[in-house]
C-alpha cells in the first residue's frame, strides 16, 4: 500500500512533471502564429503521413525481434509476446510517470515466458545503450557529411557522446564477461547491509549477471547490435517522409541531425514526450535547416501524433485484451528481487 511518504512523493513528481511540459509546450508554441500552423498541417501530404504511421508500426516489430536475440540466452521468447509487452510498455511509459513501462515490459514478458524478472530487466539496459549508441553514432556520422554548419562545440559534444556510449557498452561487456565481480561488490555491501536486504541484493544480482549474458556471446550482440540500424534507420526515414509532407527538405544524413536532438527531447520526462519532442524537432529543423518555424511547428505537431497515438491505440488494445488498467499499471511496485508486484 502507498504510504504518505510515497503519495507525497507522487504529488510533487507529478507537480514537476506538469510544470516541465507546460513550460516545454509554451517554448514551442511562443512565437508560432497559430493559424498558419493549422494552415500547413491541412496542407500536408495525407499519403506520406500515412506511409509515416506505417513505418512507426515497423519500428516496433524491429524492437521485438531484436529483444528476442537479446533475451536468448535467458530462454526463447516467442516473437507474439516480445512484440505484445514491447508495445505496452511504451504505450505505459508515453502515458504514466517515472518511465513505468521500463519496469513493465520486462516484468509482463517473464511472467509471460516463465524467466527470471530481473534477468529480463537487464536486457531492456542493454537494448536501452544499443540505441543510444546508435543514435549518437549516426549522428556523429552526420555531422561532417549532412551539410550543416553546427560549429565545433556541437561536432566534439556529438563525437563525445558516442565515445561516451560505446564505453558504456564496453562496461557492461567487461561485467558480463567476469559477474565475479559483481558478486565481490555485493559482498562488500553485505557487509554493512541486514541480513535479509543483502540475500536480496545477491539473488538480484546473480539475476541480473543473467540476463547480461548476452554479451558474453558476441556473434548474439552483434546480430542485436545489427538490429539496431534497421529500426533506426527506419525512424530516420519516418521523420523524412513525415517533413517531406509538409514540403521541407534536408538530406537522408540531415535526419540523423534531427534524430539526435529529437532523443534529447523525448528523454525529458514528459507524457509521450510532450513538448520536449515538439521543441527539439522545431529547433533542430529550423536551426540546422533554416526552416519556415510556423511549417517545422505544424510538422512538428504531425511527427509527434505519427510516432505516439498510433502505438499507443494499440498498446490500449493488448492492455485491455490481456486486463491490464493504467492505475493498476501505475500501482505497480518493484519487489526486493527485481519481480513486480501489484499494488504497492
Amino acid at each position: 500500500m502507498p504510504t504518505p511518504g510515497s503519495k507525497s512523493r507522487l504529488h510533487w513528481q507529478t507537480l514537476f512533471v506538469a510544470v516541465l511540459t507546460v513550460g516545454l509546450l509554451w517554448l514551442f508554441f511562443r512565437d508560432l502564429d497559430v493559424r498558419e500552423v493549422w494552415a500547413a498541417i491541412k496542407r500536408a501530404d495525407p499519403g506520406l503521413i500515412a506511409v509515416g504511421v506505417l513505418l512507426t508500426m515497423l519500428t516496433y516489430v524491429f524492437r521485438a525481434w531484436r529483444w528476442q536475440l537479446l533475451l536468448a540466452p535467458i530462454g526463447q521468447a516467442r516473437f507474439r509476446t516480445a512484440f505484445r509487452t514491447t508495445v505496452i510498455g511504451f504505450t505505459a511509459t508515453f502515458l504514466l510517470p517515472a518511465r513505468v513501462g521500463e519496469v513493465l515490459r520486462p516484468y509482463l514478458l517473464a511472467r509471460q515466458e516463465g524467466f527470471k524478472a530481473s534477468a529480463t530487466f537487464a536486457t531492456i539496459i542493454i537494448e536501452r545503450l544499443l540505441d543510444l549508441t546508435t543514435v549518437l553514432l549516426l549522428f556523429a556520422l552526420a555531422l561532417p557529411v549532412a551539410g550543416v554548419d553546427v560549429g565545433p562545440q556541437i561536432k566534439w559534444a556529438g563525437v563525445t557522446a558516442a565515445t561516451a556510449a560505446l564505453s558504456g557498452l564496453a562496461i557492461l561487456c567487461l561485467l558480463a564477461g567476469h559477474p565475479e565481480r559483481l558478486g565481490r561488490w555485493t559482498a562488500r555491501l553485505a557487509r554493512v547491509l541486514p541480513a535479509r536486504v543483502a540475500s536480496a541484493a545477491a539473488h538480484m544480482v546473480t539475476a541480473f549477471a543473467q540476463g547480461l549474458a548476452v554479451l558474453r556471446s558476441p556473434a548474439q550482440l552483434l546480430m542485436a547490435a545489427a538490429w539496431s540500424l534497421p529500426l533506426w534507420l527506419t525512424i530516420a526515414v519516418t521523420i523524412l517522409v513525415c517533413s517531406r509532407a509538409f514540403d521541407l527538405t534536408f538530406s537522408f544524413s540531415g535526419t540523423f541531425l534531427v534524430m539526435g536532438a529529437l532523443a534529447v527531447g523525448v528523454s525529458l520526462p514528459t507524457p509521450g514526450g510532450a513538448g520536449g519532442f515538439h521543441a527539439a524537432y522545431l529547433y533542430a529543423v529550423t536551426g540546422f535547416f533554416g526552416a519556415n518555424e510556423d511549417v517545422a511547428g505544424a510538422a512538428a505537431i504531425v511527427l509527434h501524433a505519427v510516432s505516439f497515438v498510433p502505438v499507443t491505440i494499440v498498446g490500449l488494445f493488448f492492455m485491455w485484451q490481456d486486463g491490464l488498467t493504467l492505475a493498476g499499471i501505475r500501482g505497480m511496485g518493484m519487489s526486493p528481487t527485481g519481480d513486480a508486484v501489484p499494488g504497492r
